[in-house]
Order: C-alpha cells, then structure tokens, then sequence
C-alpha cells in the first residue's frame, strides 16, 4: 500500500486524537502528516508514532498535495473547509453530519457499502449510534428488512468532552439536566414532530446505507451514565421466515461482527469490555414472538472508536486497497 499525505483536522479534540491513535495502531502508510485545528488549539504538539508535530491553524491551511483529509472538528467547520479540500484533490473523510443526507455524497460503512466510497471528493462518516448497528442489520438483508426498532444506551462520550466532563465532575454544565445516576431520553435538540436529531439520524442514515429508502424506521434515543461505549436494542420484522441458528450464523460470521450471546452463562456485551475495541458486539438475539419474523438484537460498540475514528480510518484504508 502506497504511502499518502495525511491531514487531521480537529486533531486536538476526541475524535481527531483518537484517529490518530487508530492510524498508529494499524500502521497507517503516512507519508506526510498534518495536523490542523482552530486558531485556539495552533501551536500546541502532539505525539505521533514518537514524534512530535506541531498543530497548524486551520484558516492558514493549505490542502495541496494532500491525499487524505480526516475531517473531525463539527459541521460548521466542515461545511467551510471540507470543500476546499476536496477542490484540492484530497479524499475527505468528514465525521460530521454536514454532508451525510446530500444526495451526491456517499455514507459508509466500509463493512457494509465500502463499494460506495469514491476516489476523490468528499465521503461522509455516520452518527455513531447508527454505524454499529448497520453490520448486524446488513446481516440480515438476506431475509429482507421490513421495519427497525432503534432504542439506544448512549454514553457521554458521544457529546464529546462537555459529556464526559458533565459526568467525570458531576457538573450539569453541557446536559439540561444531571447525568449522574440519571437517565436523559434526549439526544441533540427536538423538532416539530417529538423527535430529536439524533432520532432523525438513526433513521435516515440506516436508508441510506443499506440502499433501502422507504425502510420503515423508528428510533429513541437516550443519554446514560456511561463514559465510552453505545448500546442499542434493534427490533428488526423481516420479510420471510427464518431458521434461527441460521441467522445467528449469519452475524457470527459477519465481517466486523464479535458474537457474544450465550445467555445461560450470561455471556452478552457491556460497554465496559467493549470499550478501546473497533469492533460490534452482538447479543441477545432472539425471536420476537410478538411478530412473524421478528427478531430482537443486543448492539454495542465503542462509540468514539468504531463509532467514529476506527470507521474514518477504515474508510481511508479501503480507499487505498483500491489505489494499488
């Protein structure tokens, strides 16, 4: 694989510090590496693969002869910079929600629509509670989905370091309320009809990836005391019968799917041990007797790894494969 020029920007924030993690870990080919955040965050260093490279100021920045450009500082700063970027050949990986329902711009899931991604431009990272469900239900298509229940667990790290910082100092400075020992069934702001964003997202996302734009879905989504790690319970009615051995089958072998479901010894994922993991933990499966063909699915995953870093990263490398 050919090494490219690598650019980060908001690399001093969750998301971006945790990329570059990704990247060392899975020895991304780096030829040149820039790392770019706000005029506040310029000038400080970070550490990468032991050396020490100084942050540049995002509005200076140039974007020639850059390769890959990680994207990972909010949607205003997306919707100003990403296009530049694109213009200037670079393949943006934007984490945002900017781009992510604009009819032109891919929204992958390397395990699942990699063959979306394209050469150049710019490809659209998803919200993080519904990348981790999109291998599991891409599973299931075989059978045809028919309709998706989202009911999420999500942790704090999901509103960034407001989230953590409200619940590491038991502050109620981000959150409307406390989120010590507490429970908050709102994500992101309400719209007119009672659902929030982050509802929206789940639902619109899901069509979008899996090429089903008339899936008929719904969502409710809930903030819990948690640091890293989102679970969400999938009720997923399929269109034809199914042999459930089969099935489970089907999501054991699954590309970026880890199966942990034996009930009777209580064996099922937590976000405690999927915590620092890039990949989808899958439990609890089982038949939803309230239904023909339904199934209810136990979802976890990393929420800032494979919920954003580790699936930016992956589309880069898939990016790459192509490059050869």
């Amino acid at each position: 694989m050919k090494k490219v020029n690598v650019a980060v920007v908001g690399a001093t924030g969750l998301v971006g510090s945790t990329i570059l993690k990704v990247m060392a870990e899975r020895d991304f080919p780096v030829a040149e590496l820039t790392l770019l955040a706000s005029e506040r965050s310029a000038g400080h260093q970070l550490a990468y693969r032991g050396d020490m490279l100084t942050v540049g100021n995002l509005a200076e920045a140039s974007f020639d002869g850059i390769d890959i450009a990680f994207f990972a500082a909010g949607s205003g700063i997306s919707r100003d910079h990403a296009p530049r970027a694109a213009q200037a050949g670079a393949l943006v990986i934007d984490n945002s929600s900017m781009f992510r329902m604009a009819p032109d711009i891919p929204l992958v899931v390397p395990e699942v629509n990699g063959d979306d991604i394209p050469e150049k431009g710019i490809v659209a990272n998803p919200n993080c509670s519904t990348i981790q469900c999109m291998a599991p239900l891409h599973a299931l298509k075989p059978y045809g989905l028919k309709r998706v229940v989202y009911s999420t667990y999500q942790a704090v790290s999901g509103s960034g370091m407001k989230g953590l910082r409200d619940l590491d100092e038991h502050k109620q400075e981000f959150y409307p309320y406390p989120i010590q020992a507490n429970v908050l069934p709102h994500i992101d702001s309400f719209r007119e009809d009672g659902y929030t964003g982050e509802e929206h997202k789940m639902i619109n996302e899901t069509r979008k990836i899996l090429h089903l734009p008339e899936l008929p879905v719904t969502a409710t989504t809930v903030r819990v005391p948690v640091r890293f790690g989102h679970c969400v319970s999938a009720n997923v009615e399929l269109e034809n019968a199914f042999d459930l051995k089969e099935l489970v089958d089907r999501l054991a072998t699954h590309e970026g799917i880890v199966l942990m479901d034996d009930p009777a010894h209580n064996v099922y994922p937590m976000p405690t041990m999927a915590e620092g993991r890039d990949e989808v933990f899958v439990g609890r499966v089982r038949r939803d007797m309230s239904v023909n063909n339904g199934v209810n699915l136990w979802i976890v995953a990393d929420n800032v790894r494979k919920g954003a870093a580790t699936n930016a990263v992956q589309i880069a490398l898939k990016a790459l494969e192509r490059m050869k």
